[in-house]
């Protein structure tokens, strides 16, 4: 048990989801997993422990933004011993020719800065995915015909940006989407020796206004966590 996670040891897989949304990690949890256990409800962060396949999976939401994920993956890393943490999320498409509902496999994390800036000082540390992931779960979606883009995506530090100019050049360079997590949790995975990925499905497009409807979320977000467990125990 820690500060922001009330699970008792044992109860948390070595293998962790992470919803940004508790009740995304409730829906998760009951769709994919057997016999999913209540975990963790402190302050409401939902957190369940099952199997898929046979595997022991932890699905355990993060909250909004780079400062709240930090806390849930610094605790789950040095108090149950997490091996492999998959970021599950949303995101908003920045490049013409990705859609919504494809789903984008993050290679690389690009952000302002973090709760990890300190550390680096004048550094700008690149954080990335875990490679055996990131292949495992490109094969996965591959298989499954889900349309998706591998490469940088970009994690902001605010909801409602008012930086154009920092949007324009992100497309130049090709950044895929943007989502407010995976620089942390690339960063922190790489500080302890673990494994991390994200796999964002895309909700939004910051350049068309398109959207998905709230209620449509659940259903697309499917695709997005199958391809997140199946790279898991690849």
């Amino acid at each position: 048990m820690t500060v922001h996670i009330g699970a008792a040891p044992g109860e948390i897989a070595q293998t962790v989801l992470m919803p940004g949304d508790p009740y995304r990690a409730k829906w998760a949890a009951e769709t994919f997993l057997k016999d999913a256990k209540l975990v963790n409800e402190v302050r409401g962060m939902l957190g369940f422990t099952g199997t898929w396949n046979g595997n022991p999976v932890t699905i355990q939401g993060s909250g909004m933004g780079m400062p709240s994920l930090s806390i849930y993956a610094n605790e789950l890393i040095s108090s149950y011993d997490v091996q492999t943490l998959v970021r599950i999320g949303s995101c908003g498409g920045m490049q013409p020719h990705v859609g919504i509902r494809d789903v984008i496999v993050a290679m690389s994390a690009s952000t302002i800065t973090s709760p990890s800036s300190g550390i680096f000082r004048e550094l700008n540390f690149a954080p990335t995915a875990d490679w055996s992931l990131l292949q495992a779960a490109v094969k996965a979606a591959e298989a499954r015909g889900t349309k998706t883009h591998v490469g940088g995506i970009y994690s902001s530090d605010v909801f409602y940006a008012e930086r154009p100019d920092l949007d324009e050049q992100m497309v130049r360079h090709g950044i895929l989407g943007v989502e407010m997590e995976a620089a942390e949790l690339y960063t922190l995975a790489a500080r302890h020796g673990r494994r991390a990925l994200a796999v964002l499905t895309v909700s939004d497009h910051l350049q068309t206004g398109e959207a998905l409807p709230s209620e449509d979320r659940e259903k697309t977000f499917g695709d997005m966590v199958e391809i997140a467990l199946e790279a898991a125990f690849s």
